[in-house]
């Protein structure tokens, strides 16, 4: 392989659903998830992704075999880590793209998420976060949710609506008591921060992964009043 053809993102395969373009493609080691021309998520870290989840876990106290709810499967990272912990009970990815699931089941993307998809616990639904959130009559103890860029830029802007407080009202709605939000954002938002206290969270606090250039990605947390 050539430095320039290394160097040169190569598209694997490129769909139009029903909320735009999205494409995945590989760029030398790394699998690049891009909507609508612009950049969601690669395979180069993870650990946002990770902390995640871990954030979340450890909000719950020990409480035996929580149910998750992970909103997005992207490049598959939060759903193999969970996987991975067997403290876990059930866990269930929302995942809107019809595309992005067929990557992980028949595609590239399998690499990291093989293992997660053949675990009993796990369950995918293929429906919009959002509307899943306001129609369903399921319960979790955790919601792991990483839509979009967060709270304070969305490719889609269907998304914005879940970091609304009626989006945030309909999380809680679906949290057990004491159950823990979790959401991923590309930056700090000190005003979501405030929008979750206004939606009745408590414990609210933020986790910060520093990264190479730029703002640091972070995890915003909050408690749902037992």
């Amino acid at each position: 392989m050539t430095a320039a053809s290394y160097d040169s993102p190569v598209v694997l395969d490129r769909r139009a659903g029903p909320y735009g373009e999205v494409v995945l493609r590989r760029h030398g080691p790394l699998l690049q998830i891009i909507a609508n021309g612009c950049f969601l998520m690669d395979t180069s870290d993870g650990r946002s992704e990770r902390l995640l989840v871990d954030a979340a876990a450890a909000a719950l106290d020990g409480r035996p075999a929580p149910k998750v709810l992970i909103g997005g499967l992207g490049v598959g990272f939060s759903l193999a880590h969970a996987s991975a912990d067997p403290r876990w009970g059930r866990i269930t990815v929302v995942e809107r793209e019809r595309a992005v699931i067929d990557w992980h089941r028949d595609g590239p993307l399998a690499e990291i998420s093989a293992g997660a998809l053949a675990d009993p616990r796990t369950e995918i639904v293929d429906a919009d976060l959002l509307t899943y959130v306001n129609e369903t009559s399921d319960t979790f103890d955790a919601l792991c949710l990483d839509i979009d860029n967060g709270p304070d830029w969305t490719v889609t802007a269907d998304n914005e609506g879940l970091y609304a407080p009626s989006g945030l009202a309909a999380c809680a709605r679906l949290l057990t008591p004491g159950g823990v939000l979790a959401v991923w954002s590309a930056q700090p938002s000190p005003e979501f921060e405030g929008t979750l206290w206004n939606a009745g969270f408590r414990q609210v606090r933020t986790e910060e992964v520093p990264v190479a250039r730029g703002v640091p990605d972070a995890v915003h947390l909050g408690v749902r009043p037992g």
